[in-house]
């Protein structure tokens, strides 16, 4: 049973991974939880209980998609594009640097989600609007956002799910990964400029219109500023950000709607729902993990690996979660380190690790993390597709030295 329950996962994840046939990863994620479920290897209570283990992710991602569809509808990307290529100057590393910096402080203020859904669609329009080939700046959205998601609780989902219901309060999480988060986000930089410097030597359309914000395009853009610092206000009180969010994307939404007495039906056809069963699936998958007995054996080694030297098996654990997460997922990752973590009670060296591996780990592949999936959703959206043999290509530049990095700034302090 525990050899059928690894195969079934490790299948699932492949067509999550691989995407044959261009199913949608959803479609292998849940066909994946159903068939442990249906042949008794998950009882069908505790893979209820596994897809309840999300329902905060879900009301995150809900509120984030809300606030993004109603802002592309209403004009705000276009006119946030507009205003970026004028400032850029001509300039392409200009618009390319302001991109990256906008792009951090939407990651650690609203998570490296919303850089995926909300901000995507903004670049893009740059990128169209300053004539310019638009992946350069559209991998900034993808790598900023894993990069930058340890800076705060906030930036990323994957730093709740891993610490539970224990997140350190907010200025102990700054004096664990402040750092560490510089050293990766200027790492990461780095690389992408010398990736992109062809590119970024190219001269740009400098002198476009600039379109004027219509009323609902306004509302949005203060709706997404008042989710910001609603999470940051959540964040320092140790509230769920779940519900908080999705709030805030729906009153957002429902203002800029009733406003314009337009029915919502529009703006809900424009939303991915499928990431939803995404991330139960995943949610599942673990479990079947957990139910084989790995997950206990994997806190067993940690300890006994720790009581023998905590740098080393900090060092070790974090770099080792950073590739896992390339293989299912940093998400289930995170849900696995935090198994781990509850059962192992490991010291917080340890835990800090492995934080930056689920975090920064998925900078490497192009499945590494839900934000990346959501990112890859939108740019299709736009016409574009990356594949993973190209996404890989530039993260094997890109991921190790800001892991390496970023560890070294946590444990060698």
């Amino acid at each position: 049973m525990t050899s059928l329950t690894w195969l079934i996962v490790i299948l699932a994840t492949a067509g999550v991974i691989i995407r044959p046939w261009r199913i949608p990863e959803a479609v292998w994620a849940v066909s994946g939880a159903l068939i442990l479920v249906l042949l008794g290897l998950v009882p069908i209570g505790q893979a209820l209980h596994a897809v309840g283990r999300g329902t905060d992710v879900y009301l995150f991602l809900i509120g984030m998609m809300l606030l993004s569809e109603v802002a592309r509808r209403e004009g705000l990307f276009d006119w946030l594009a507009a205003f970026a290529v004028r400032q850029a100057r001509g300039s392409s590393r200009k618009l390319f640097l302001l991109i990256y910096a906008v792009g951090t402080v939407v990651t650690a203020f609203l998570s490296n989600d919303a850089t995926a859904v909300v901000m995507t669609p903004a670049v893009f329009a740059a990128a169209k609007h300053a004539r310019a080939e638009p992946l350069p700046y559209l991998f900034v959205c993808a790598f900023i956002a894993n990069a930058a998601s340890f800076l705060l609780p906030i930036s990323n989902p994957a730093n709740l799910v891993l610490y539970a219901d224990h997140v350190p309060p907010l200025f102990t999480w700054l004096g664990h990964f402040f750092m560490p988060s510089l050293a990766a986000v200027g790492a990461t930089l780095l690389a992408l400029l010398i990736i992109e410097r062809k590119h970024l030597a190219a001269p740009i359309q400098s002198e476009i219109p600039q379109p004027k914000l219509s009323p609902g395009g306004f509302a949005a853009a203060i709706g997404i500023v008042m989710t910001a610092i609603l999470l940051l206000t959540a964040s320092a009180a140790d509230i769920q950000l779940g519900l908080p969010t999705a709030i805030a994307g729906g009153l957002t939404t429902g203002f800029v709607l009733w406003r314009k007495r337009e029915a919502p039906w529009a703006t809900l056809r424009g939303i991915s729902w499928l990431v939803l069963p995404l991330v139960a699936g995943l949610f599942v998958l673990v479990e079947g993990l957990r139910q084989t007995g790995a997950l206990a054996a994997l806190a067993t080694w940690l300890h006994h690996a720790a009581a023998h030297s905590v740098q080393a098996t900090a060092w070790g654990s974090g770099i080792l979660l950073a590739l896992v997460c390339n293989v299912m997922n940093n998400l289930p990752a995170g849900v696995v380190a935090s198994s781990t973590i509850a059962s192992g009670h490991l010291p917080q060296s340890v835990t800090d690790s492995l934080l930056i591996g689920v975090d920064l780990g998925p900078n490497l592949s192009i499945t590494g993390s839900l934000a990346t999936i959501l990112w890859l959703t939108a740019i299709r959206r736009e016409g574009e597709d990356v594949t993973f043999k190209t996404f890989l290509m530039r993260g094997a530049i890109v991921m190790p030295p800001a892991l390496v990095l970023a560890l070294a700034g946590l444990l060698l302090r």
